[in-house]
Formats: structure tokens, sequence, C-alpha cells
């Protein structure tokens, strides 16, 4: 993979130059980034569609904002309990409003 190209590729497509893209790049060749989950990206994904805070999606499924943090930046996986309350709201947000009543 040549890392120059690549980065000068998406910076040309960005109009800007990004910092740290050639390591992240390098990091990404050598196996050594981030991973995503799924997990993740449904958590980011509702929080997004719903325009909600950590911190009020935390209080709508009574967990600790701190927890759900973790859960977002990918220190912890999200439980499978979780992501199925989740891919609810993602596809009924209109449910929001009972898990408040709740």
């Amino acid at each position: 993979m040549n890392i120059e190209k690549i980065a000068k590729a998406i910076e040309a497509d960005a109009g800007q130059s990004l910092e740290d893209l050639r390591q992240s790049l390098a990091e990404m060749q050598a196996s050594e980034g981030r991973t995503t989950t799924k997990g993740q990206i449904l958590l980011r994904t509702v929080r997004t569609k719903t325009g909600l805070s950590q911190q009020t999606l935390a209080q709508y499924i009574q967990t600790p904002v701190a927890t759900l943090r973790d859960w977002e930046q990918g220190r912890f996986p999200v439980p499978g309990g979780v992501l199925c309350l989740l891919t609810l709201i993602n596809n009924h947000p209109e449910l929001l409003a009972e898990l408040q009543a709740a």
C-alpha cells in the first residue's frame, strides 16, 4: 500500500491537510489501528438519528453515562440486550417516549 499516494488522495477529497492521517494509514497497514464494532456503529447511529446526548440516552436506558461512553468508544462491547434495544430504537424512534415514561 502506498501510504503517501492514499493520503494525498484523501486530503484532496477533503480539501485540506489532515493531521495524523499518514500515521493512521501506517497503523492500519500494520494492523495496529482501531476497529469499530457493529455495536459502536449502532449506538452512534441511534444517538445521531435521535439527536440525544450520551447523558440523555444513558438516562433513557438506565445506564451510567460512563458505561455508555465506554461502549461508544469501544472500551467494552455493547451487551446483547442493549443491542436489541438500540435496534428497536433505531427502527422505531417513537419508542423513546415509552422509555422516558418508564
